[in-house]
């Protein structure tokens, strides 16, 4: 059993009960053979059927408690699994929501979907198929060898001698089916990566005439995943052909060994039949492990791809970037104490605002003050995608627009905020506190981030609403999605919000996408929304249109919003102006009009009056 297994949350009273039920398997296991070798040598030396029916009684009897007692195991290690599996899938997307776009866009969102929904599934018939096959291996295979010593010793060596030699030719045989699984789950995610990317961009690539081209790019990832396949079954079925013979072998010496003794008076009949019922009972639980292990070794690869995901695996730039944070903050905590004196104001203030952080409420992030300080992020080649970037945004502010041109740095400023990115150097801080390590998951629980191109999920709208809240009720997703304008188009759906879309369901507009993906975050009700460039993919119409539900609900939030539309901005509080990673300007639209500077010029350009 996999080391990694004994470390899961509630693993102990699962195993101590499947471990009892393995017992009571191997104890009625050994009642069945008892029972019919008595039945049989009874009849045989020539009793009466009325003398057989107490042994077969008793047969039928321990047949019952055993496929009760295996039905029984199922039901706990299968239960167990699936609240483990939930666990593991609610753990993976609250950390790829904190390592955020720039992580998914790095490991391939199709792999990540692929993790996410197939790879826990793995991993659930994995983990119930190991917990059952390791305990019935070490309990019912002792149990029954300890039986067959006290019928015939002789019997009991020739078993002992031969399950090493099986367990051998298993080992021998599930590396090299190990190493091929290895490459298929791999060949399995390079396919649902290029799968999905080549889908998302299929009308693109129509409309650029490639859509042919990919079709035989995707028939040929296809073709080398199948081939992959075929020679991982290749292994698996010698595996499990080599487990069978060996165990059939070793029944077979068992049988000689019997039957050479049986003619010549050197055990009865009655224990030799029980040896020769439990000798296949014995080899049993081997062969089922071999068997499943070949088909659980997807879900343990999975499951290793999903705890990297899940655990801490910043870069070690990122790793630097954080230390370098983290006692740049310590000293300025220091000189803020300094300042404001032994027991002064700020020093008070800070530790009451720390207090209300770790509060059940948290603090209120929707009014909180955001202050940059000299934030510098490092990009590829150790260019500079955001470079000395100082600014604050009062409590008073609740809209904040991010203009510039592409490749300005809008979407890295958003997962800067959204603490989905660390600073290379500089400071954030939110209401005083820094935003590091310790402070960056409390933030994120108050964020709603909704991108360009909203992931809806293959699954009812209901789902797809529920995405932050889980626990939401009909009600609740059905005033959002009214409120995001989608009263209507549910009203004239058959099966209302639980009408599936996505693959194999409706097909949704980029406008209706869009509506549910500000219906999600309604249902969230989080203070804090990042948004970048939520419209930029619609015309000019449906964005207008759409424009008046946003700014509705907008108000009594926090709006950082990204776009190149420069006409959002004046329903702006505040505005940051952004050229080539440098904050050139800030202010109101106003403000920015009267200056005759970048934002001025952005403007007029994009209105046709200027360059």
């Amino acid at each position: 059993m996999d080391k990694a297994i004994l470390a899961l949350r509630g693993i102990r009273p699962v195993l101590a009960a499947v471990g009892a039920l393995s017992l009571i398997q191997a104890a009625a296991m050994i009642g069945q053979a008892l029972g019919l070798a008595k039945a049989v040598a009874l009849l045989f030396q020539g009793g009466t059927i009325d003398e057989a029916i107490g042994p077969l009684a008793w047969f039928a009897a321990a047949w019952i408690v055993r496929h009760s007692a295996v039905w029984l195991q199922r039901l706990c290690a299968g239960r167990f699994a699936e609240r483990t599996g939930e666990s593991l899938r609610l753990r993976l997307t609250e950390r790829l929501f904190e390592r955020g776009p720039d992580y998914a866009a790095q490991a391939g969102s199709g792999r990540l979907v692929t993790l996410a929904m197939d790879g826990v599934d793995r991993f659930r018939a994995y983990l119930e198929l190991t917990v059952i096959r390791t305990m019935d291996m070490g309990l019912v295979t002792i149990s029954v060898l300890a039986a067959v010593y006290v019928l015939d010793i002789a019997s009991g060596l020739i078993l002992t001698v031969t399950m090493p030699v099986l367990i051998g030719f298993f080992i021998l045989l599930g590396f090299a089916a190990r190493r091929m699984a290895d490459r298929q789950w791999r060949s399995f995610q390079v396919l649902a990566r290029h799968f999905t990317d080549v889908l998302r961009g299929l009308a693109t690539l129509k409309f650029l005439g490639r859509s042919r081209d990919y079709a035989a790019v995707v028939e040929q990832v296809s073709d080398r995943y199948r081939s992959a396949t075929m020679r991982t079954l290749r292994v698996a079925f010698l595996s499990s052909f080599a487990l069978d013979f060996f165990s059939t072998l070793s029944v077979a010496f068992v049988a000689v060994s019997l039957g050479l003794r049986l003619i010549g008076g050197g055990i009865g009949l009655e224990p030799a039949l029980a040896v020769l019922l439990l000798a296949p009972e014995y080899f049993l639980p081997v062969r089922m492990l071999g068997a499943d292990y070949h088909a659980s070794l997807d879900g343990k690869e999975a499951w290793t791809a999903i705890r990297d995901v899940v655990a801490d695996e910043r870069g070690p730039e990122e790793r630097v970037a954080a230390a370098r944070i983290s006692d740049s903050e310590a000293r300025t905590s220091g000189s803020a104490a300094r300042i404001s004196g032994a027991g002064g104001t700020e020093l008070r203030a800070a530790e009451k605002r720390e207090e209300q952080a770790h509060s059940p409420a948290g603090p209120d992030t929707g009014q909180a003050w955001i202050q940059l300080s000299d934030v510098k992020v490092d990009g590829e080649a150790g260019l500079p995608r955001l470079d000395g970037l100082s600014s604050s945004i009062g409590s008073h502010i609740h809209k904040v627009g991010i203009v510039g041109m592409s490749g300005s740095g809008k979407t890295t400023l958003l997962h800067l905020l959204g603490g989905f990115l660390p600073p290379s150097s500089g400071h954030i801080r939110i209401d005083g506190l820094p935003l590091t390590e310790g402070t960056r998951q409390r933030w994120q629980q108050q964020l709603t981030y909704i991108p360009q191109h909203p992931y809806l999920f293959s699954a009812t709208i209901a789902d797809n609403v529920r995405f932050y809240e889980p626990d939401a009720s009909d009600e609740q997703v059905m005033r959002a999605l009214a409120s995001a304008g989608l009263g209507d188009l549910i009203a004239s759906l058959p099966d209302g919000i639980h009408e599936r879309i996505g693959d194999g369901g409706r097909s949704l507009s980029g406008g209706q996408a869009q509506r549910i993906a500000l219906a999600r975050a309604l249902v969230g009700n989080r203070p804090v929304w990042l948004l970048d460039e939520p419209t930029a993919h619609l015309d000019l119409e449906t964005e207008l249109e759409l424009k008046e539900t946003m700014l509705d609900m907008f108000a009594g939030r926090r709006v950082f919003l990204a776009s190149h539309r420069l006409h959002w901005m004046k329903a702006m509080d505040w505005i940051w102006v952004l050229k080539d990673g440098r904050l050139v300007e800030a202010g109101t639209h106003e403000e920015l009009l009267a200056r005759q500077g970048v934002y001025r010029n952005m403007l007029e350009a994009a209105s046709g009056k200027g360059g």
